[in-house]
């Protein structure tokens, strides 16, 4: 079974962006301090060089997808357990030595969390091989969920906050969208 050019090209681009992620995690968990983030770097790690040897591996033998794994599990939380508000958040600037702290640490985990959700998805939207499309949406729910492990982490600290904006302000602004049954009778569709 051939791949496509394209479809070539897009997997290229995700095994690259998973071997780079993959060996920044590594150096990551050799030098954050506190153990509860290098557990997660740990873990996160190795579900990266999982969903990268599935790909490898599907590429080289096509059998091999009735192996797929599962998106890793995302993390069990509560609205009410999410800080909201800002709290005399700190100043943030480039660190120039090329030394990082846990908090760049964590950053950095959240933003190669994030960007490769976004591009296995945007890749598996130009895939034509049902496997390897499959894959892809699965690493992308898989990095989703891991931005948001380590996002509950930081927010937990305090690392990142989250402005809040007046709840009046928020509900009448969203308020203002109505199911679309309601609207159809009532012969409405006002688009902003």
């Amino acid at each position: 079974m051939p791949f496509g050019a394209h479809e070539t090209m897009e997997v290229h681009e995700i095994l690259n962006e998973k071997i780079n992620m993959i060996n920044h995690f590594g150096l990551y968990k050799q030098i954050c301090q506190d153990p509860q983030l290098r557990d997660m770097i740990e873990r996160h790690m190795q579900t990266a060089v999982a969903s990268y040897n599935e790909i490898v591996q599907y590429t080289h033998d096509y059998s091999a997808a009735q192996q797929m794994n599962s998106p890793y599990n995302m993390p069990q939380t509560s609205p009410q357990n999410i800080a909201y508000g800002l709290d005399n958040p700190g100043n943030v600037s480039p660190n120039l030595h090329g030394q990082l702290n846990d908090v760049q640490i964590a950053s950095a985990l959240l933003c190669a969390h994030k960007n490769s959700a976004k591009n296995q998805m945007i890749a598996a939207l130009e895939v034509a091989d049902p496997n390897v499309r499959q894959m892809l949406v699965n690493g992308a729910v898989s990095c989703s969920h891991q931005a948001y492990e380590v996002f509950l982490y930081m927010n937990e600290r305090g690392l990142y906050q989250i402005p809040k904006m007046n709840d009046h302000t928020a509900k009448t602004f969203l308020h203002t969208y109505q199911p679309a049954t309601n609207m159809q009778q009532q012969g409405q569709f006002n688009v902003y």
